[in-house]
């Protein structure tokens, strides 16, 4: 399996069924917006008996549709998240999350697990409409995600119910944004006051694995 490795710099937003994305053209060096693209993905996320991953906030998932369809572990970083990814294999076709972890995957985070078992933890569905905010010469500086959320937690939930439903906005950096930390704090808060004027608020779950479990952030 061919690994890849990323930086993913992005915030959350929680909005309401009625809210309207914002116009972003002038936030920065935002100078484009792209056509918006839709797109259905399904991701099922694994974690030991005792959820090792999550209490040190890590995730492990499998993704199907999308760019970045495949399995991915995110791990916390001092600026963002890093993400490490591989592609589905011939035997992740099957339905999500009825194939464990390949071996590779799981060894990205033996040294959480030893040699405990991963089990589903979550199935997450999302609606994703995609907005690519692009300089003037047109290259990628973040995009601006809707997405519509349906989420069932197999198991590790706090709650009663086990199927949650919200909608939030995502704001993440893509491959031309600034290339120093001031000046991406600097445009990320710009996109922030556009955000908040169309009537969204700062998410209060750091990732849609926490939502699925009922908590609001990885580790609690």
């Amino acid at each position: 399996m061919t690994k890849r490795s990323q930086v993913e710099i992005e915030r959350k937003y929680d909005v309401d069924e009625n809210a309207v994305p914002p116009r972003l053209v002038g936030a920065g060096p935002v100078a484009l917006e792209s056509d918006p693209s839709t797109v259905e993905l399904v991701a099922v996320y694994f974690d030991t008996a005792d959820l090792a991953l999550a209490h040190n906030r890590i995730a492990l998932r499998v993704r199907h549709g999308g760019g970045d369809a495949g399995w991915t572990v995110k791990l916390p970083g001092d600026e963002g998240r890093t993400e490490v990814s591989w592609p589905l294999g011939e035997a992740d076709s099957a339905e999500p999350g009825s194939v464990p972890p390949p071996a590779e995957v799981v060894e990205a985070v033996r040294s959480y697990i030893g040699d405990a078992p991963l089990e589903p933890l979550a199935r997450v569905t999302n609606t994703r409409t995609t907005v690519i905010l692009q300089d003037a010469a047109g290259f990628a500086i973040a995009e601006l995600c809707d997405d519509h959320v349906r989420s069932e937690a197999l198991r590790g939930t706090k709650e009663p119910s086990r199927e949650r439903r919200w909608r939030e906005w995502e704001i993440e950096l893509l491959e031309a944004a600034p290339d120093t930390r001031e000046r991406r704090t600097a445009l990320l808060d710009d996109i922030e006051a556009r955000v908040l004027g169309a009537g969204a608020q700062v998410s209060v779950s750091s990732s849609k694995l926490a939502r699925a479990l009922g908590v609001d952030a990885l580790g609690e």
